[in-house]
């Protein structure tokens, strides 16, 4: 095996990863994972074509085509869940090309990638639901001990109680049970099936959106509200999205100097006795944010009214082509951004980060949010499966 090509993949590697580190750590936030981890990739990907050019052959193009694909659609609307769809296509691709490239070259660092994929592949497969139930449960342990009991922070628990007797149900009652409760047994897995692959495209979605960091010139910069304690002061979690927002507003005015507005975008519910908005604003200005760079959207109650009325109170400013992001919880971004393309206003969102014990539940209602949004699609799916065992079970008792 020649070690030209292992020397080159070394050296560009270091020299990228060198200058990555540097770079973001200029930054206020370095982040340094997601560009090494971008960096890593296309790496590898400039490596095993550089084996194949080598050996006379050119198949890397197929999948730097899907990942070309992927990204001219990812970059034409990061919020959409095609992303996570497209990217996991790039994934298979790309995996079935390792194959190849070491059956080609028979190189050492290539068949050492395929053979880490592999033991992932297999783990997960052989532990992987043992290992998420151990998760869910130990999770919900924390949970509990940490938050409220009610059905929003309950979900990894009850989604664990449910997969413990579907695998107890599966091992050892479903080998013996009659026909007609194999056959909705069945049913009821390919329906999980679906679910998974659409959870499958919805996390990787999700993850793709936090590879956005906007440039130090946006006029507005939007703060979506969240509950408040005692009706009056900002949780925890809504103090992260203000600060988020108050470190971005800082780091713009030292990099650009380019003026930035804040909207505190939130409106009053039944059992608060200010706006969301108000007290995000106090909050904003206790921190040192002049009170005339903090403007107030004080009438929305979803998500979706968050965007289109701060896209109104912006279209009332005197900025030309004005220039928006805004800020949530990194797992609720997504969503938002697919929101703020529905309400036509042309912003991007940047994520603060949430306590990881957290975010599985969150990440759960993000899903089912998303599953809801596009219920019309999921309803005619399912009820063609549904039609399908309906029809087989009919011919089966005919014949």
């Amino acid at each position: 095996m020649s070690i030209l090509p292992l020397f080159l993949f070394i050296l560009y590697y270091s020299i990228g990863f060198a200058a990555i580190f540097f770079w973001r750590r200029k930054k206020n936030e370095p982040d340094h994972f997601y560009f090494q981890a971008a960096w890593a990739l296309l790496a590898i990907v400039l490596y095993t074509g550089t084996l194949e050019v080598l050996k006379g052959t050119a198949y890397f193009f197929i999948p730097l085509a899907f990942f070309l694909l992927f990204y001219f659609i990812y970059r034409n609307n990061r919020a959409r869940l095609r992303n996570g769809l497209f990217f996991q296509f790039f994934l298979v691709i790309f995996g079935i090309y390792l194959l190849y490239n070491f059956y080609l070259t028979k190189d050492l660092l290539v068949a050492g990638l395929f053979v880490v994929a592999l033991g992932i592949f297999v783990l997960i497969a052989a532990f992987g639901l043992i290992g998420l139930l151990i998760f869910l449960y130990w999770n919900a342990a924390i949970v509990l001990k940490k938050e409220s009991r009610n059905v929003a922070n309950l979900l990894t628990l009850l989604l664990a109680l449910f997969l413990t007797i579907y695998l107890i149900f599966d091992f050892f009652l479903q080998p013996q049970s009659p026909w007609y409760i194999k056959i909705p047994f069945t049913y009821l897995s390919i329906v999980l099936g679906y679910l998974l692959m659409n959870f499958i495209i919805f996390l990787t979605a999700t993850l793709l959106y936090q590879f956005y960091y906007p440039k130090y010139n946006q006029d507005f910069l939007i703060v979506l509200g969240a509950g408040l304690i005692n009706g009056e002061r900002v949780t925890p979690l809504l103090a992260k999205r203000i600060d988020r927002a108050i470190l971005f507003y800082h780091t713009q005015r030292t990099k650009s100097g380019h003026p930035l507005k804040l909207i505190m975008s939130g409106g009053q519910g039944a059992d608060e006795k200010v706006p969301e908005a108000v007290a995000m604003k106090q909050y904003a200005c206790e921190q040192g944010v002049p009170e005339s760079d903090v403007l107030l959207e004080a009438n929305s109650s979803t998500t979706y009214e968050n965007m289109r009325f701060s896209k109104e109170l912006i279209e009332q400013s005197a900025v030309n082509d004005p220039k928006a992001i805004f800020v949530s919880n990194n797992y609720h971004i997504f969503r938002a951004g697919i929101f703020a393309r529905q309400a036509k206003l042309s912003a991007e969102g940047i994520g603060c980060k949430t306590a990881l014990y957290y975010l599985p539940n969150a990440t759960l209602r993000e899903f089912a949010a998303i599953l809801v949004m596009h219920k019309r699609l999921h309803t005619i799916v399912v009820a063609l499966i549904t039609a399908y065992f309906a029809i087989s079970t009919l011919l089966y008792l005919i014949n």
